[in-house]
This record gives structure tokens, C-alpha cells and sequence, in this order.
């Protein structure tokens, strides 16, 4: 597993994450087994919200009962999890933040979150609150890290103005053929041309340059939500075609190579795997390792639809 340090901060994190937004349906013994696989594979970071489960702190409950981490591993381990979707709104108030950590820190059967992220952005935010709520949460040892989720620069921007903490990782969709934040720069000042248009205001950029971590979710669907590209040779049939070659080529399975499109690029970006399956996080992991040639890079974005002018 390929392994890096977290810049502004203490943590080495795989390249490889796994999310549990879909342990419900699992047993106690299934989530032992995909946790053991995981970390048998290098995995060191989990990923959580309070909003998954069908109700609120259900996966993290799930996973702090079925887990039981010793003190021993819960220090080789990174979680992180996620707040400020409620039912029908988002609520960013230092209130809302303060709450939710603890009654998640309680599920989770821990002390700490390593990370703790803003999930989507609430645009009645005050964040001179936040700020509060985060130096409460840092000073009183029950986080260690801040960031967000599906933020833009500028929202982001208004956040560090009152946030004394750095805010380390930024987790977005991404994957090869929803892949707007590397598209849209790629073809920058096309007229005409609707992958020019800049939907995020260079997140991509703005992480590189600030030092935040960028996070891939959903890194095989095809769009929002709407399946994954892997073996859907109905709409991406030279994508599949591009993706079984070098799987060949490299001895891994299509979804390692699609995990090594997004591993492959220098801004050192996260895999977030939604899958409740230990050998897909093997794959996955499998595929992390290897470094595609630019051409081999390029190959599949073009295939998956992407123009290069």
C-alpha cells in the first residue's frame, strides 16, 4: 500500500481509504472480516458520517460494536467522519458541530476523531461558529484534524479567515469519467466547448497550491449516483476496452487501474471505496501501487470521453 504524510499534519495515510457509508446490511463477523482485510491490505484510514446508516450514527455505531479497536490499534488507524447534513437542511452552528462529535465519538466507541469534516457546504454559515466549535473540539482532545467536503476554494477560503486550525482535506467526487475537476482546466478557454467551464473554481489547483488533501468518493460511478463505468460497455465501451489492456498489462483488475488513474496524479489524492466486498479492497489496493505512464494516463481520460484540444 502506498502510503504518504497528510500534509500539515502528524498522520500517514494510505492512498486507499475505506468508507462504511454501507455496513448496515452487514453482520458483526462480515465487518470484522472487511476491517481485517482492509487492514491486511495497508488500509489505514475509515471513513464515516453521521448521516450514514438509516438513522443517524447507525454505521458508526455498527462499526465501533463489531470492531471493538483495542488502544493499540486504534492508534495505527486514521477515522475520520463528517457533519452538518440534517434532515431536509445543513447546519453548520457551532451547537449542531459540538453535539454531533460527541454523539459520534460515543458510536464510534473512541476518544478522538483524527478528522473531522464539514460534509456539505451550508450557506448560512457563520464561521466565525465554526471557528468556536473547532478550537472547542481541538482544545478539549476529542479532534485532532479539521476539513471539508465538497467545498469550493472560495468557501473554503471564507472558513480560514475565522478558522485558526488548517483545513487539511477536502473530499469531492472524482473519477475517470466524472472528472470535472481535471477536465475543466484541461480544456480551459474553449469557447463552445462545455468541458471548459469551470464548475468548482479550481478546486483541484487550489488544493496543490494550500497544501489540502483532496478525497475521491464514488471513484467508479459514472455520474451522480447513476452506476459505475467498470463493465458498462453499453456507454463506455472504449473506456472498458483501455481499462482491460492495462489491467493485463499490469496484472490487476479494471477497477485497479481505475483506481491507479486517480492515485496516479502528483496532488497525491485519496481513494474512497464505498464497496462491503474485501477482495475489491484488495483490488483496489492492487492498483494504488502502480504509477501509469502519461500516455497510459491520458489513454484512458480520452477514452472516457474527455477531449484533449
Amino acid at each position: 500500500m502506498t502510503t504518504f504524510r497528510l500534509p500539515q499534519t502528524e498522520l500517514t495515510a494510505s492512498s486507499v481509504i475505506l468508507g462504511m457509508m454501507r455496513i448496515p446490511g452487514l453482520t458483526d463477523v462480515e465487518i470484522r472480516a472487511l476491517y481485517g482485510a482492509a487492514r491486511d491490505a495497508g488500509v489505514n484510514v475509515f471513513d464515516h458520517a453521521d448521516i450514514y446508516g438509516t438513522h443517524r450514527h447507525e454505521c458508526e455505531e455498527r462499526f465501533g460494536t463489531a470492531v471493538g479497536l483495542t488502544p493499540h490499534e486504534r492508534e495505527h488507524i486514521i477515522i475520520q467522519s463528517k457533519v452538518g447534513i440534517r434532515d431536509g437542511y445543513f447546519d453548520f452552528s457551532a451547537e449542531h458541530i459540538l453535539r454531533t462529535v460527541d454523539e459520534s465519538l460515543q458510536a464510534l466507541r473512541t476518544e478522538h476523531l483524527d478528522v473531522l469534516l464539514l460534509h456539505r457546504p451550508d450557506t448560512l454559515v457563520e464561521p466565525d461558529e465554526v471557528a468556536a466549535a473547532f478550537t472547542r473540539l481541538e482544545e478539549a482532545g476529542k479532534v485532532r484534524y479539521f476539513g471539508v467536503s465538497n467545498h469550493t476554494p472560495g468557501q473554503i477560503e471564507l472558513l480560514r479567515a475565522s478558522v485558526q486550525q488548517p483545513l487539511v482535506i477536502n473530499q469531492v467526487q472524482l473519477s475517470i469519467t466524472h472528472a470535472p475537476i481535471i477536465a475543466s482546466g484541461i480544456a480551459t478557454n474553449m469557447a463552445g466547448l462545455d468541458q471548459s467551464l469551470d464548475r468548482d473554481n479550481g478546486i483541484l489547483d487550489h488544493a496543490r497550491r494550500t497544501g489540502i488533501t483532496l478525497q475521491a468518493w464514488s471513484p467508479y460511478q459514472k455520474g451522480f449516483f447513476d452506476g459505475v463505468f467498470l463493465g458498462d460497455r453499453e456507454h463506455y465501451p472504449e473506456l472498458n476496452d483501455v481499462l482491460d489492456e492495462l489491467a493485463a498489462t499490469h496484472g490487476v483488475t479494471p477497477s485497479g487501474i481505475a483506481t491507479a488513474w486517480i492515485t496516479r496524479h502528483p496532488a497525491n489524492i485519496q481513494v474512497v471505496l464505498g464497496t462491503t466486498n474485501p477482495t475489491r479492497v484488495a483490488e483496489a489496493v492492487a492498483g494504488s501501487r502502480i504509477k501509469l505512464s502519461r500516455r497510459d494516463w491520458y489513454r484512458l481520460f480520452t477514452a472516457a470521453g474527455h477531449i484533449l484540444p
